[in-house]
């Protein structure tokens, strides 16, 4: 808030002259309240102490923005580790969608958030997803979508398929393996060679068959699922410090895996 001479000021255009008085009064906003320590329990499959592997759930945001500036990921690292404080985002190397559910790796040191940032860069993590699409599958059993990705020219809360030549964006990749179809969906495996916002869910749908439950993409609920049907079910790389082999799988949760039922899929990856 600014006042000149005790009166508030509310326009931006306000002209100043000689001998007026300021006042200048710093109010936080919810993004600088934003990064707090908030207790919250996490799903933890590996510790060491450089790095957590952890299962989020569907519904929690990973990291604070407009609409969540509370209750994130980030929040709960903060307070589940005094370290993760000294680090940018907490540690957070790569993100899941709110409505994404399963493994994440966090750094917990300087030395491991760098190589593991490398790491991703350089596509030596191997990230793989189950996803449920409308529609029986067509194709061939196995697609490398390599199709560019940026901001929805006419919806600006969307991601899609871009023109580079017109529109910026990213070149994206995703390896997409059919696991089973059905009359009306399909199982499918995607492989991402390359790390962009909502990839799958716009490679998905670029192909005919966005995810069961994702109304952003033009899918529909379906199996009594209500979220995208997309599970981060398996992780692999090599520790950032020591080099050990890492490899973490999953199970599919029981939302997804209920909705499957229904719609006639099954899958165990183990």
């Amino acid at each position: 808030m600014v006042r000149v001479n005790e009166a508030i000021v509310t326009k931006s255009s306000t002209r100043l002259r000689a001998g007026d008085q300021l006042i200048v009064e710093l109010r936080p906003t919810p993004q600088t309240l934003a990064f707090k320590p908030e207790p919250m329990a996490l799903d933890t499959v590996f510790e060491d102490e450089h790095i957590l592997v952890i299962n989020k759930p569907a519904g929690l945001v990973v990291h604070p923005a407009p609409g969540n500036w509370s209750g994130t990921l980030l929040n709960g690292l903060l307070a589940r580790d005094a370290g993760a404080v000294l680090l940018p985002r907490a540690g957070i190397v790569h993100r899941l969608d709110k409505d994404t559910s399963g493994l994440m790796v966090v750094a917990r040191t300087r030395q491991s958030m760098d190589a593991l940032v490398r790491m991703i860069a350089a596509r030596e993590v191997s990230r793989q997803y189950l996803a449920v699409g409308q529609r029986s599958w067509s194709g061939p059993a196995f697609q490398l979508v390599e199709a560019p990705v940026g901001r929805d020219p006419r919806n600006r809360l969307r991601m899609a398929v871009v023109d580079l030549s017109r529109h910026s964006g990213k070149v994206a990749a995703t390896g997409i393996r059919l696991i089973q179809s059905g009359d009306h969906y399909c199982l499918v495996e995607c492989t991402l060679r390359t790390g962009r916002t909502h990839q799958i869910r716009v490679h998905m749908a670029s192909l005919g068959h966005p995810l069961v439950g994702d109304s952003l993409y033009g899918g529909a609920p379906a199996g009594g699922l209500f979220r995208q049907a997309l599970h981060a079910y398996h992780l692999a790389f090599m520790h950032p410090v020591t080099s050990q082999a890492l490899t973490f799988r999953t199970p599919v949760p029981a939302d997804v895996r209920g909705a499957m039922d229904v719609l006639g899929l099954s899958y165990n990856p183990f």
